[in-house]
């Protein structure tokens, strides 16, 4: 379960940014995860639960924020919005698309006391 070590990334940049910027707790944490992350979700929400015990970010709301699959087209040459990585172009119908964003997942920002 790579959502275990997900967790404890997550972890170790909460305790790097309470260092840095003296905070001792984290109310909320967002996190944007792309469509082509390969995150399960439920299972990142447990694991971020465990994980963050002992932490400032222990008892923290998790919000997840879902980003979309972004493919460019090179039949019409546009970027488009897919929902899975080898869908057809939505546009045109092709089928020359090269993903460009989607398998993302980065903290957007922290509530924090």
């Amino acid at each position: 379960m790579h959502e275990m070590s997900l967790a404890e990334g997550i972890r170790q940049i909460v305790l790097a940014e309470a260092q840095k910027h003296g905070f001792s707790a984290v109310r909320r944490l967002r996190l944007e995860i792309g469509r082509f992350a390969g995150v399960e979700k439920p299972a990142l929400a447990f694991c971020f639960d465990v994980v963050m015990r002992g932490s400032p970010a222990e008892g923290a709301e998790l919000e997840m924020i879902d980003l979309p699959g972004v493919a460019m087209c090179y039949d019409c040459m546009r970027e488009v919005e897919i929902a899975d990585r080898l869908d057809p172009c939505p546009i045109c119908g092709g089928g020359r698309l090269v993903p460009v964003a989607g398998d993302e997942m980065r903290i957007r920002d922290m509530e924090v006391v």
